[in-house]
């Protein structure tokens, strides 16, 4: 039994013990919780919990006084509760493995090996309860040559590939803006673990799923990982330039930017005609995708000045008129006046108690739209230790 709160969504009635922090777990965790599942976050009192909340400004605050809900913890820390368990103590190990007995998922992103001392490891926890789905995040996995180094996105990134393939021709390897290689083992993590839930339902088994950061990174470069593997070249940095198409990337114009992505030839045959240039549609060195790569440098002499010459505002009606793919380049506040993101639920206000009403948390929005058992948004993200009057009950799960 969980909450009357909990009893909606697609995993209602699924229990996550959730001892991960920072970013790839704790989006894990959020994702599972939208979709209905009961969350209890296990957070170190002797640190103040999660190592986000103290990652700011800016924090929500409380009248004058700042309180432990950062913007960073906040991001990935809804429809979870939380409960202060200190592992390191006997009496802790044994609440968590208590806890276990009542979950169906178990969620950690400790060093590989590192839960093992306070009998909180999979072996452990899995022998005394064989259906637990036990998912492992580090930085480079449970195997291998790397498992005991210290996993961080910014290390993922640029051992994974991707910074260098980000930022201009001849400039520095470039991060992603965002903790990407977090966020998209966090995705990995929750594919695997409705995987594992599925056969545990289904045969009574669980099992140990094993996600690394940098393997989730090298994972999602994508074509340029296959571009690689097949000419044995390593791709270099084209700032915002595809490595496949052309012109596919950000144009300068009179006052701003425009996205371009002419995706084939006859695009290509009407985009050059909307900006007098009707003719490079037949020059044999811009006709096909294959010359324009070959010619990325020359076509870009003839495209940026005329380009340049346009507000952005007819770039975009000229080309959208003539559907040939155009977008903007927005700044992330000018995203959130967009219609777009009202009318999708992008942008959603969570309210908590603080010390003289209510204290409104703005937040992002779960982009599943699910036409049965859509997202729900009960819990807002936890003040620290919130929860922890749970442990006293049979089942700290329920209600």
């Amino acid at each position: 039994m969980t909450d009357a709160s909990d009893r909606t969504g697609p995993l209602a009635g699924v229990k996550v013990l959730d001892l991960s922090r920072i970013l790839a777990g704790p989006t894990c965790t959020q994702l599972l919780g939208d979709l209905g599942a009961t969350v209890l976050k296990v957070e170190n009192p002797g640190t103040g919990g999660d190592d986000t909340r103290q990652w700011g400004p800016p924090y929500v605050k409380d009248g004058a006084e700042d309180t432990d809900l950062s913007a960073y913890f906040m991001c990935a820390n809804r429809n979870k509760l939380s409960i202060a368990i200190d592992i390191a103590t006997p009496g802790g190990q044994a609440q968590v493995r208590r806890l276990a007995g009542h979950a169906d998922i178990f969620i950690e992103n400790f060093k590989p090996g590192g839960l093992a001392k306070y009998g909180l490891d999979h072996a452990t926890l899995t022998a005394a309860h064989p259906r637990l789905v036990y998912c492992s995040i580090s930085g480079f996995g449970q195997t291998g040559p790397n498992r005991d180094k210290p996993g961080y996105d910014l290390m993922a990134q640029g051992y994974g590939g991707i910074m260098s393939l980000t930022g201009e021709p001849e400039g520095q390897p470039m991060k992603v803006g965002v903790g990407i290689a977090d966020v998209m083992c966090g995705m990995y993590a929750t594919v695997g673990i409705l995987a594992a839930l599925r056969h545990a339902e289904a045969t009574g088994e669980g099992q140990h799923i094993d996600v690394a950061l940098v393997d989730s990174q090298i994972a999602w470069t994508i074509n340029e990982a296959v571009n690689t593997r097949l000419s044995g070249q390593a791709p270099i940095r084209r700032g915002n330039n595809h490595p496949n198409i052309v012109p596919y990337g950000v144009y300068e114009t009179a006052d701003g930017h425009v996205i371009v992505a002419v995706g084939n030839d006859s695009q290509f045959s009407r985009f050059v005609g909307l900006f007098g240039l009707p003719e490079l549609a037949s020059d044999p060195r811009f006709a096909t995708n294959p010359a324009r790569l070959a010619n990325r440098d020359a076509l870009a002499e003839y495209l940026v000045p005329a380009l340049r010459k346009l507000p952005t505002a007819e770039v975009t009606a000229r080309m959208e008129g003539a559907k040939v793919p155009v977008g903007p380049v927005k700044t992330l506040p000018q995203v959130f006046e967009t219609e777009q993101v009202r009318a999708r639920g992008m942008a959603i206000d969570m309210e908590t108690a603080g010390s003289a009403g209510p204290l409104t948390l703005p937040l992002l929005g779960n982009p599943l739209k699910l036409s049965r058992t859509p997202v729900t948004y009960r819990h807002p993200p936890p003040r620290f230790g919130a929860d922890s009057a749970r442990l006293d009950r049979d089942d700290p799960f329920a209600g």
